[in-house]
């Protein structure tokens, strides 16, 4: 008797669907961190803090997180 597994039963179609949202979340976050990058004088970082300020903790999470990291 053999167990195969049905990868398109509704848990495994769950899971591949969650993993595709995570894959494509890194894939944002390595994005933002290389253009975040080109963000290295003070005034280049006061600049994108005046702005980013403007907006809300929600908006501008990752962000902030992002430059909090590389301090």
């Amino acid at each position: 008797m053999s167990s195969a597994i049905n990868l398109l039963s509704p848990p495994w179609i769950a899971i591949r669907s969650q993993l595709r949202e995570i894959l494509a979340d890194r894939a944002e976050r390595r994005v933002l961190e290389q253009e975040l990058a080109d963000y290295t004088s003070e005034k280049d970082l006061t600049d994108l803090g005046a702005i980013l300020d403007r907006h809300s903790d929600a908006e501008t999470g990752d962000i902030r997180r992002i430059l909090g990291a590389r301090s």
